[in-house]
């Protein structure tokens, strides 16, 4: 038998290919995976636009609210996850229909395959730099490929290489952000960051922050169940995810505002999301952080568009590795697409307009129209419970537009003064219920069963 066979046996027998998984991890375990997974660039060098835009300390109140907000429809999404052993996408089935998911699903993989190169090139960019001060060598975009090569060679090793890897990777870059804000607070103190005079010109506010936190939350929620199935239960999964997502995305974004706090006060000058302007400020130890982090949170993003597409069609068992190899190359050859990052704001915007009302949907039809449990129907490819109208249903779609247009138009035609996110989330969430109540399940609530089946079952 030739290796490439020996890993697909593997990974079928760690349950990589299709279906529920039952989690075995605790709530450490889980809490350093989103640990390592949320300690980002991407989220780093986003909170670079919030200053000197905000007022130092009314940045660091607004990450934190906003990661709180977002917190809750994280963990609301990833604890289906821990419930049913399916991941994200594949959840999609119970509100959205069984082939109305494959809407979510192209849409997942469009929007993780745009995470996937967007850190790859950051990493890239970020190497390029200290090799090119270094040798005199210059292509970022080599660097890029390079990268990526790694992320996806890590991806393949599937749910079990990902859960020990990633805790490993988390104490590496909490160590590094430590020298990292030691460094900024030993030459500056508090009030001197405070005393940042903010640029109005730049247009942001305190709303506007806050919805960027928001949105950021929402853009991990895609793979929240990816992650949360793992957990061995709901307990682990809520309470792992919350600290690990709060403490990570917290420390990330205080870390950025602090770190292009840190390049003014230097008299630099306050680009943003250029992660060469912070490891000009800080040294290697930035740019090694940088790399972890893309490798820790890439890899998962790669892992995520696997399943996603793995676990799309129940009738078809798609295999794990050949999958895995195909979106890999995809994203290798993406990667060269450095321009992408000069849009790096606008991607967000589509995250939200994509998934923003997909979650309110699906929170709304796992907790209170199905009354927080789904059935083995959901694995079926065809008839039961999820088929609705020749397999999608039209109002979890219809929701969606809706949704996905109230983002447009509050973000570029009518700007609102709080942000798109919680309007959309509250228009998709409320339309989503008032059009499905009737759909509600009633009569006594059955008992909730985890979609991988017991040994009992099996027997039968």
């Amino acid at each position: 038998m030739n290796l490439y066979r020996r890993f697909e046996q593997k990974l079928d027998a760690g349950a990589e290919n299709s279906g529920p998984i039952h989690g075995q991890l605790g709530t450490g375990r889980i809490g350093m995976i989103w640990l390592a997974a949320n300690l980002v660039v991407t989220t780093l060098l986003t909170s670079t636009f919030f200053v000197p835009g905000l007022d130092f300390g009314l940045a660091l109140l607004m990450i934190i609210a906003g990661t709180l907000i977002g917190a809750v429809i994280l963990v609301l999404v990833g604890n289906i996850g821990t419930r049913t052993g399916l991941p994200t996408m594949a959840i999609t089935r119970g509100a959205f229909g069984t082939r109305g998911s494959l809407l979510p699903v192209a849409a997942n993989v469009i929007v993780l395959m745009g995470w996937s190169w967007v850190q790859a090139m950051l990493a890239g960019v970020t190497v390029n730099y200290l090799v090119a001060t270094t040798t005199g060598f210059d292509n970022p975009v080599l660097f890029s490929v390079i990268c990526q090569i790694f992320v996806v060679t890590l991806a393949l090793f599937g749910h079990e290489g990902i859960s020990r890897v990633e805790p490993w990777l988390a104490v590496l870059i909490l160590a590094i952000m430590g020298y990292v804000f030691a460094l900024a607070f030993g030459k500056y103190d508090p009030a001197q960051f405070a005393a940042i005079p903010v640029d109005e010109s730049l247009g942001y506010t305190p709303f506007i922050v806050l919805d960027i936190v928001i949105a950021t939350a929402v853009s991990w929620t895609v793979l929240s169940a990816d992650i949360n199935r793992m957990a061995r239960s709901s307990r682990a999964g809520i309470t792992g995810s919350g600290i690990g997502y709060l403490l990570s995305t917290v420390l990330s974004m205080v870390l950025g505002a602090t770190a292009i706090g840190y390049v003014i006060l230097s008299g630099g000058e306050a680009a943003t999301f250029d992660p060469t302007i912070l490891v000009a400020a800080f040294g290697a130890p930035l740019a090694i952080a940088i790399f972890l982090s893309v490798m820790a949170t890439n890899t998962m993003a790669v892992y995520g568009m696997i399943t996603s597409v793995v676990n799309s069609r129940p009738e078809r068992k798609l295999p794990f590795l050949a999958t895995a190899l195909v979106l890999g190359t995809i994203s290798i050859l993406g990667s060269m697409w450095l321009s992408l990052l000069d849009q790096f704001t606008d991607f967000l915007t589509l995250i939200g307009a994509f998934f923003v009302p997909v979650f309110a949907i699906m929170i709304v039809d796992y907790y209170l129209l199905k009354r927080a449990r789904y059935t083995r129907d959901i694995l079926r490819h065809s008839g039961g419970s999820y088929w609705y109208r020749d397999g999608v249903n039209w109002i979890a779609v219809a929701v969606w537009v809706a949704g996905a247009l109230v983002a447009y138009l509050l973000t570029y035609l009518f700007p609102s003064p709080i942000g798109a996110t919680l309007p959309c989330f509250a228009v998709s969430f409320l339309l989503y219920l008032g059009l499905s109540w009737n759909q509600r399940e009633r009569g006594p609530l059955a008992a909730r069963e985890h979609l991988v089946p017991s040994a009992s079952q099996e027997a039968r």
